[in-house]
Protein backbone atom coordinates (compact mmCIF):
# COMPACT_ATOMS: atom_id res chain seq x y z
CA UNK A 1 0.00 0.00 0.00
CA UNK A 2 2.81 2.45 0.92
CA UNK A 3 4.66 1.64 -2.30
CA UNK A 4 1.54 2.08 -4.49
CA UNK A 5 0.60 5.39 -2.87
CA UNK A 6 4.16 6.73 -3.17
CA UNK A 7 4.26 5.98 -6.92
CA UNK A 8 1.14 8.15 -7.30
CA UNK A 9 2.42 11.11 -5.21
CA UNK A 10 6.22 10.90 -4.95
CA UNK A 11 6.73 13.48 -2.18
CA UNK A 12 4.61 11.42 0.24
CA UNK A 13 7.33 8.77 0.69
CA UNK A 14 8.69 10.52 3.80
CA UNK A 15 5.27 10.50 5.50
CA UNK A 16 4.87 6.76 4.85
CA UNK A 17 8.40 6.12 6.12
CA UNK A 18 7.53 7.93 9.36
CA UNK A 19 4.28 5.92 9.64
CA UNK A 20 6.26 2.67 9.36
CA UNK A 21 8.67 3.78 12.09
CA UNK A 22 5.79 4.83 14.37
CA UNK A 23 4.08 1.47 13.79
CA UNK A 24 7.27 -0.29 14.92
CA UNK A 25 8.11 1.98 17.88
CA UNK A 26 4.58 2.52 19.27
CA UNK A 27 2.79 -0.70 18.47
CA UNK A 28 5.58 -3.18 17.69
CA UNK A 29 4.12 -3.81 14.22
CA UNK A 30 6.58 -5.17 11.65
CA UNK A 31 5.34 -3.91 8.26
CA UNK A 32 6.50 -5.50 5.00
CA UNK A 33 9.42 -3.89 3.12
CA UNK A 34 8.11 -0.91 1.10
CA UNK A 35 10.61 -1.56 -1.75
CA UNK A 36 11.22 2.16 -2.31
CA UNK A 37 14.60 2.87 -3.96
CA UNK A 38 17.34 4.45 -1.89
CA UNK A 39 18.18 8.16 -2.33
CA UNK A 40 14.62 9.10 -3.27
CA UNK A 41 13.95 12.81 -3.67
CA UNK A 42 10.81 14.28 -2.17
CA UNK A 43 10.16 16.55 -5.14
CA UNK A 44 11.73 18.68 -7.85
CA UNK A 45 14.83 18.35 -9.99
CA UNK A 46 17.95 16.78 -8.55
CA UNK A 47 20.93 19.09 -7.87
CA UNK A 48 23.23 16.44 -9.42
CA UNK A 49 21.31 16.57 -12.70
CA UNK A 50 21.37 20.38 -12.77
CA UNK A 51 25.08 20.42 -11.91
CA UNK A 52 26.00 18.07 -14.77
CA UNK A 53 23.93 20.11 -17.24
CA UNK A 54 24.39 23.62 -15.84
CA UNK A 55 24.92 25.08 -19.33
CA UNK A 56 21.43 23.83 -20.31
CA UNK A 57 19.84 24.82 -16.99
CA UNK A 58 20.92 28.51 -17.04
CA UNK A 59 19.55 28.89 -20.57
CA UNK A 60 16.19 27.21 -19.91
CA UNK A 61 15.30 28.64 -16.51
CA UNK A 62 14.62 32.19 -15.32
CA UNK A 63 15.70 33.43 -11.90
CA UNK A 64 13.66 35.40 -9.38
CA UNK A 65 15.91 37.30 -6.98
CA UNK A 66 13.38 38.01 -4.22
CA UNK A 67 11.78 34.56 -3.89
CA UNK A 68 15.00 32.66 -4.75
CA UNK A 69 13.22 30.47 -7.26
CA UNK A 70 13.98 29.35 -10.81
CA UNK A 71 11.04 29.06 -13.25
CA UNK A 72 11.24 27.11 -16.49
CA UNK A 73 11.16 29.39 -19.55
CA UNK A 74 8.98 27.15 -21.70
CA UNK A 75 7.67 23.61 -21.57
CA UNK A 76 5.85 21.14 -23.81
CA UNK A 77 3.61 20.24 -20.86
CA UNK A 78 0.78 22.29 -19.40
CA UNK A 79 2.88 23.20 -16.36
CA UNK A 80 6.31 24.76 -15.81
CA UNK A 81 8.92 23.28 -13.48
CA UNK A 82 10.21 25.42 -10.63
CA UNK A 83 13.23 24.95 -8.37
CA UNK A 84 13.47 26.58 -4.97
CA UNK A 85 15.44 26.27 -1.72
CA UNK A 86 13.43 23.33 -0.38
CA UNK A 87 14.18 21.28 -3.54
CA UNK A 88 17.90 22.00 -3.11
CA UNK A 89 17.73 21.11 0.60
CA UNK A 90 16.10 17.77 -0.30
CA UNK A 91 18.89 16.99 -2.78
CA UNK A 92 21.61 17.92 -0.26
CA UNK A 93 19.93 15.74 2.38
CA UNK A 94 19.96 12.87 -0.13
CA UNK A 95 23.49 13.25 -1.51
CA UNK A 96 25.32 14.88 1.42
CA UNK A 97 26.85 18.31 1.98
CA UNK A 98 29.90 17.55 -0.21
CA UNK A 99 27.76 18.16 -3.29
CA UNK A 100 27.80 21.92 -2.60
CA UNK A 101 31.54 22.34 -3.28
CA UNK A 102 31.31 20.17 -6.40
CA UNK A 103 28.47 22.35 -7.72
CA UNK A 104 30.57 25.50 -7.23
CA UNK A 105 33.47 23.86 -9.11
CA UNK A 106 31.16 23.03 -12.03
CA UNK A 107 29.85 26.63 -11.97
CA UNK A 108 33.44 27.95 -12.07
CA UNK A 109 34.18 25.88 -15.21
CA UNK A 110 30.96 27.09 -16.83
CA UNK A 111 31.78 30.75 -16.03
CA UNK A 112 35.25 30.33 -17.55
CA UNK A 113 33.69 29.40 -20.92
CA UNK A 114 31.12 32.21 -20.76
CA UNK A 115 33.71 34.86 -19.85
CA UNK A 116 35.77 33.84 -22.88
CA UNK A 117 32.76 34.64 -25.16
CA UNK A 118 32.16 37.83 -23.14
CA UNK A 119 35.75 38.96 -23.79
CA UNK A 120 35.46 38.19 -27.52
CA UNK A 121 32.32 40.34 -27.83
CA UNK A 122 34.01 43.28 -26.08
CA UNK A 123 37.07 42.85 -28.34
CA UNK A 124 35.00 43.22 -31.51
CA UNK A 125 36.14 46.31 -33.45
CA UNK A 126 32.62 47.57 -34.24
CA UNK A 127 31.56 47.33 -30.58
CA UNK A 128 34.79 48.91 -29.32
CA UNK A 129 34.59 51.86 -31.74
CA UNK A 130 30.93 52.56 -30.82
CA UNK A 131 31.71 52.47 -27.11
CA UNK A 132 34.69 54.83 -27.51
CA UNK A 133 32.55 57.21 -29.59
CA UNK A 134 29.83 57.27 -26.91
CA UNK A 135 32.37 57.68 -24.10
CA UNK A 136 34.04 60.60 -25.88
CA UNK A 137 30.67 62.23 -26.47
CA UNK A 138 29.71 61.90 -22.78
CA UNK A 139 33.07 63.26 -21.54
CA UNK A 140 32.91 66.25 -23.92
CA UNK A 141 29.30 67.18 -23.08
CA UNK A 142 29.15 66.26 -19.39
CA UNK A 143 28.23 69.77 -18.19
CA UNK A 144 25.47 70.37 -20.76
CA UNK A 145 24.02 66.91 -20.03
CA UNK A 146 23.93 67.67 -16.29
CA UNK A 147 26.29 64.70 -15.64
CA UNK A 148 23.59 62.29 -16.93
CA UNK A 149 24.17 59.85 -19.78
CA UNK A 150 21.52 60.72 -22.43
CA UNK A 151 18.73 58.17 -22.94
CA UNK A 152 18.56 58.94 -26.69
CA UNK A 153 22.21 57.97 -27.07
CA UNK A 154 21.67 54.55 -25.43
CA UNK A 155 18.52 53.98 -27.52
CA UNK A 156 20.47 54.83 -30.69
CA UNK A 157 23.18 52.30 -29.72
CA UNK A 158 20.56 49.58 -29.12
CA UNK A 159 18.93 50.31 -32.48
CA UNK A 160 22.25 50.70 -34.33
CA UNK A 161 23.49 47.23 -33.30
CA UNK A 162 20.50 45.67 -35.11
CA UNK A 163 21.90 47.02 -38.39
CA UNK A 164 24.98 44.80 -37.97
CA UNK A 165 22.74 41.78 -38.59
CA UNK A 166 20.35 39.38 -36.87
CA UNK A 167 20.66 35.67 -36.20
CA UNK A 168 18.06 33.12 -37.52
CA UNK A 169 15.92 33.72 -34.39
CA UNK A 170 15.81 37.47 -35.11
CA UNK A 171 18.17 38.38 -32.26
CA UNK A 172 20.76 41.17 -32.57
CA UNK A 173 24.33 41.02 -31.17
CA UNK A 174 23.20 43.04 -28.17
CA UNK A 175 20.33 40.58 -27.53
CA UNK A 176 22.82 37.71 -27.52
CA UNK A 177 25.17 39.65 -25.22
CA UNK A 178 22.26 40.34 -22.83
CA UNK A 179 21.45 36.62 -22.88
CA UNK A 180 25.07 35.80 -22.07
CA UNK A 181 25.05 38.16 -19.05
CA UNK A 182 21.70 36.67 -17.95
CA UNK A 183 23.18 33.15 -18.07
CA UNK A 184 26.17 34.27 -15.98
CA UNK A 185 23.70 35.81 -13.50
CA UNK A 186 21.58 32.64 -13.45
CA UNK A 187 24.69 30.62 -12.57
CA UNK A 188 25.40 33.02 -9.67
CA UNK A 189 21.76 32.82 -8.59
CA UNK A 190 22.06 29.03 -8.58
CA UNK A 191 25.17 29.23 -6.37
CA UNK A 192 23.23 31.48 -3.99
CA UNK A 193 20.36 28.98 -3.92
CA UNK A 194 22.75 26.07 -3.26
CA UNK A 195 24.15 27.95 -0.26
CA UNK A 196 20.66 28.75 1.04
CA UNK A 197 19.57 25.15 0.47
CA UNK A 198 22.62 23.96 2.42
CA UNK A 199 21.72 26.28 5.29
CA UNK A 200 18.11 25.01 5.24
CA UNK A 201 19.30 21.39 5.29
CA UNK A 202 21.68 22.09 8.21
CA UNK A 203 18.99 24.03 10.09
CA UNK A 204 16.66 21.03 9.77
CA UNK A 205 19.41 18.68 10.91
CA UNK A 206 20.38 20.78 13.95
CA UNK A 207 16.82 21.63 15.04
CA UNK A 208 16.92 19.01 17.82
CA UNK A 209 20.19 20.28 19.30
CA UNK A 210 18.98 22.56 22.14
CA UNK A 211 22.02 24.85 22.16
CA UNK A 212 24.67 24.85 19.45
CA UNK A 213 27.12 26.75 21.67
CA UNK A 214 26.84 24.15 24.44
CA UNK A 215 28.12 21.30 22.24
CA UNK A 216 31.65 21.70 23.71
CA UNK A 217 30.19 21.22 27.23
CA UNK A 218 28.60 17.97 26.03
CA UNK A 219 32.02 16.74 24.87
CA UNK A 220 33.50 17.38 28.35
CA UNK A 221 30.62 15.57 30.12
CA UNK A 222 31.01 12.53 27.89
CA UNK A 223 34.80 12.40 28.43
CA UNK A 224 34.38 12.52 32.24
CA UNK A 225 32.00 9.55 32.35
CA UNK A 226 33.34 6.04 32.97
CA UNK A 227 31.83 4.15 30.04
CA UNK A 228 32.32 0.83 28.23
CA UNK A 229 34.47 0.72 25.08
CA UNK A 230 31.51 -0.05 22.79
CA UNK A 231 29.56 2.91 24.21
CA UNK A 232 32.62 5.16 23.81
CA UNK A 233 32.85 4.19 20.11
CA UNK A 234 29.20 5.06 19.53
CA UNK A 235 29.67 8.36 21.42
CA UNK A 236 32.70 9.22 19.26
CA UNK A 237 30.60 8.77 16.12
CA UNK A 238 27.80 10.85 17.65
CA UNK A 239 30.23 13.63 18.65
CA UNK A 240 31.82 13.66 15.21
CA UNK A 241 28.43 14.01 13.47
CA UNK A 242 27.28 16.78 15.85
CA UNK A 243 30.56 18.71 15.51
CA UNK A 244 30.40 18.38 11.72
CA UNK A 245 26.87 19.81 11.66
CA UNK A 246 27.74 22.69 14.00
CA UNK A 247 30.95 23.58 12.11
CA UNK A 248 29.17 23.63 8.76
CA UNK A 249 26.24 25.61 10.17
CA UNK A 250 28.38 28.31 11.77
CA UNK A 251 31.10 28.59 9.13
CA UNK A 252 29.19 28.64 5.86
CA UNK A 253 31.50 29.16 2.89
CA UNK A 254 31.12 32.50 1.13
CA UNK A 255 30.93 31.14 -2.42
CA UNK A 256 30.37 34.57 -3.99
CA UNK A 257 33.61 35.89 -2.49
CA UNK A 258 35.46 32.83 -3.83
CA UNK A 259 34.07 33.34 -7.35
CA UNK A 260 35.02 37.03 -7.25
CA UNK A 261 38.51 36.28 -5.92
CA UNK A 262 39.26 33.70 -8.59
CA UNK A 263 38.25 35.84 -11.61
CA UNK A 264 39.34 39.32 -10.41
CA UNK A 265 43.06 38.99 -11.37
CA UNK A 266 42.11 37.95 -14.92
CA UNK A 267 39.52 40.71 -15.42
CA UNK A 268 41.77 43.44 -14.06
CA UNK A 269 44.82 42.22 -15.97
CA UNK A 270 46.33 44.92 -18.26
CA UNK A 271 46.09 42.37 -21.12
CA UNK A 272 42.27 42.68 -20.91
CA UNK A 273 42.33 46.45 -21.41
CA UNK A 274 39.46 46.09 -23.94
CA UNK A 275 37.07 45.44 -21.00
CA UNK A 276 37.71 48.84 -19.38
CA UNK A 277 34.82 50.52 -21.24
CA UNK A 278 32.21 47.88 -20.34
CA UNK A 279 30.25 50.29 -18.14
CA UNK A 280 29.37 52.44 -21.21
CA UNK A 281 27.45 49.50 -22.74
CA UNK A 282 25.27 49.16 -19.59
CA UNK A 283 22.70 51.87 -20.63
CA UNK A 284 21.87 50.29 -24.04
CA UNK A 285 21.91 46.85 -22.39
CA UNK A 286 19.32 47.92 -19.80
CA UNK A 287 17.06 49.36 -22.53
CA UNK A 288 17.43 46.11 -24.48
CA UNK A 289 16.56 44.08 -21.36
CA UNK A 290 13.52 46.18 -20.42
CA UNK A 291 12.14 45.95 -23.98
CA UNK A 292 12.67 42.17 -23.92
CA UNK A 293 10.95 41.72 -20.53
CA UNK A 294 8.10 44.04 -21.56
CA UNK A 295 7.38 41.81 -24.59
CA UNK A 296 7.64 38.65 -22.41
CA UNK A 297 5.12 40.01 -19.89
CA UNK A 298 2.72 41.10 -22.63
CA UNK A 299 2.70 37.53 -23.96
CA UNK A 300 1.38 36.24 -20.63
CA UNK A 301 -2.09 37.60 -21.53
CA UNK A 302 -2.13 36.05 -25.00
CA UNK A 303 -3.19 32.57 -26.05
CA UNK A 304 0.14 31.76 -27.67
CA UNK A 305 2.42 32.03 -24.65
CA UNK A 306 5.68 31.08 -26.36
CA UNK A 307 8.42 33.27 -24.89
CA UNK A 308 6.21 34.53 -22.04
CA UNK A 309 7.84 35.27 -18.66
CA UNK A 310 7.23 37.37 -15.58
CA UNK A 311 10.75 37.44 -14.12
CA UNK A 312 14.34 37.38 -15.36
CA UNK A 313 16.56 38.68 -12.55
CA UNK A 314 19.56 36.76 -13.87
CA UNK A 315 20.43 39.85 -15.94
CA UNK A 316 20.64 42.14 -12.88
CA UNK A 317 22.66 39.49 -11.05
CA UNK A 318 25.11 38.98 -13.93
CA UNK A 319 25.54 42.71 -14.50
CA UNK A 320 26.29 43.35 -10.81
CA UNK A 321 28.82 40.49 -10.76
CA UNK A 322 30.68 41.70 -13.87
CA UNK A 323 30.74 45.33 -12.66
CA UNK A 324 32.34 44.14 -9.39
CA UNK A 325 34.90 41.96 -11.23
CA UNK A 326 35.93 44.91 -13.40
CA UNK A 327 35.83 47.31 -10.42
CA UNK A 328 33.70 49.76 -12.44
CA UNK A 329 31.08 50.69 -9.82
CA UNK A 330 32.37 54.30 -9.59
CA UNK A 331 32.44 54.76 -13.38
CA UNK A 332 28.93 53.34 -13.71
CA UNK A 333 27.64 55.61 -10.94
CA UNK A 334 29.21 58.61 -12.71
CA UNK A 335 26.82 58.07 -15.66
CA UNK A 336 23.80 58.71 -13.37
CA UNK A 337 21.95 56.44 -15.78
CA UNK A 338 18.84 55.70 -13.73
CA UNK A 339 18.39 59.42 -12.95
CA UNK A 340 18.59 60.04 -16.70
CA UNK A 341 15.80 57.48 -17.29
CA UNK A 342 13.70 59.15 -14.59
CA UNK A 343 14.18 62.56 -16.26
CA UNK A 344 13.30 61.09 -19.69
CA UNK A 345 10.07 59.53 -18.36
CA UNK A 346 9.12 62.78 -16.58
CA UNK A 347 9.61 64.69 -19.84
CA UNK A 348 7.59 62.11 -21.82
CA UNK A 349 4.77 62.36 -19.28
CA UNK A 350 4.83 66.18 -19.56
CA UNK A 351 4.61 65.96 -23.38
CA UNK A 352 1.76 63.47 -23.10
CA UNK A 353 -0.21 65.73 -20.75
CA UNK A 354 0.30 68.63 -23.18
CA UNK A 355 -1.00 66.47 -26.09
CA UNK A 356 -3.98 65.41 -23.98
CA UNK A 357 -4.81 69.03 -23.19
CA UNK A 358 -4.50 70.03 -26.86
CA UNK A 359 -6.52 67.09 -28.22
CA UNK A 360 -10.27 67.50 -28.63
CA UNK A 361 -12.50 65.11 -26.72
CA UNK A 362 -14.46 64.28 -29.91
CA UNK A 363 -11.38 62.76 -31.60
CA UNK A 364 -11.77 59.19 -30.30
CA UNK A 365 -8.91 57.78 -32.35
CA UNK A 366 -6.38 60.27 -30.94
CA UNK A 367 -7.68 59.72 -27.37
CA UNK A 368 -7.23 55.98 -27.83
CA UNK A 369 -3.68 56.45 -29.13
CA UNK A 370 -2.77 58.72 -26.21
CA UNK A 371 -4.27 56.23 -23.76
CA UNK A 372 -2.15 53.40 -25.22
CA UNK A 373 0.96 55.62 -25.14
CA UNK A 374 0.35 56.36 -21.46
CA UNK A 375 -0.14 52.68 -20.69
CA UNK A 376 3.13 51.81 -22.44
CA UNK A 377 4.99 54.64 -20.65
CA UNK A 378 3.72 53.41 -17.26
CA UNK A 379 4.77 49.84 -18.05
CA UNK A 380 8.28 50.89 -19.12
CA UNK A 381 8.68 53.14 -16.07
CA UNK A 382 7.69 50.24 -13.81
CA UNK A 383 10.12 47.84 -15.52
CA UNK A 384 13.02 50.30 -15.13
CA UNK A 385 12.16 50.74 -11.44
CA UNK A 386 12.15 46.97 -10.92
CA UNK A 387 15.48 46.62 -12.73
CA UNK A 388 16.97 49.45 -10.61
CA UNK A 389 15.92 47.69 -7.37
CA UNK A 390 17.06 44.24 -8.53
CA UNK A 391 20.42 45.57 -9.74
CA UNK A 392 21.13 47.45 -6.50
CA UNK A 393 20.08 44.43 -4.42
CA UNK A 394 22.42 42.19 -6.47
CA UNK A 395 25.34 44.65 -6.04
CA UNK A 396 25.10 44.17 -2.25
CA UNK A 397 25.93 40.45 -2.67
CA UNK A 398 29.22 41.21 -4.40
CA UNK A 399 30.46 44.17 -2.39
CA UNK A 400 33.85 43.38 -0.89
Amino acid sequence: MFYNLTTVVLHDWRTYGEMRRLALLQYGLHTVEDNLPMQTLEQGLDVLEIMRNIHVFVGKYMYNLNNQVFVEEKSNNKHLNTINISHVANSIRTHGIGIMNTTVNFTYQFLQNKFYIFSQFMFDEQIKSRLLKDLRFFVDHKTELNQMYPYERAEKFNFGIKKLGLNPDGLSYLDLFRKLITQIGNAMGYVRMIRSGGRRCLADATCFIPDLKAVTDLNKILEDEDLQDSTKKVIECFKRDINNLVDNFEEATEYFKLLIKVFTPVFRNPQNIHLKNFYIIVPPLTINFVEHLFICKERLNKKNRAGAAFTDDGFAMGLAYIIELLNQSTQLNSLHWFQSIKAKHAQDRKNLEAQKAAASKEDDKLQQTLSLTEKRLNAFEKEFHLLFYSFNSARIFFQS
